[in-house]
């Protein structure tokens, strides 16, 4: 078998997009765990949107990807988060 191949290339730029219930701590909690996996991680690369009731917020984190393995560690810590509904 041969090993699955990425569509994309790296090192690139990557957008991770976060939804969740809004709440002051939910962007420090999205940003602290893919930080343990982004070195290079800067507070200026969220940005935060909240819903038209402002019920949830959508967070979209740009980060420099440098592997498909990396992704992948950073949605399976995302997906393990309960204060995240969704993880794209």
């Amino acid at each position: 078998m041969t090993e699955q191949q990425s569509l994309l290339e790296f090192p690139c730029n990557f957008a991770i997009k976060v939804m969740g219930l809004s709440s002051p701590e939910l962007e420090a909690t999205v940003f602290a765990l893919i930080q343990e996996h982004v070195t290079t991680l800067d507070h200026d690369a969220i940005k935060s949107r909240p819903s038209k009731k402002g019920k949830y917020t959508a967070l979209t984190v740009t980060i420099n990807a440098t592997s498909q393995e990396q992704l992948d560690a950073i949605y399976q810590a995302l997906s393990d988060c309960d204060a995240i509904l969704m993880a794209l």
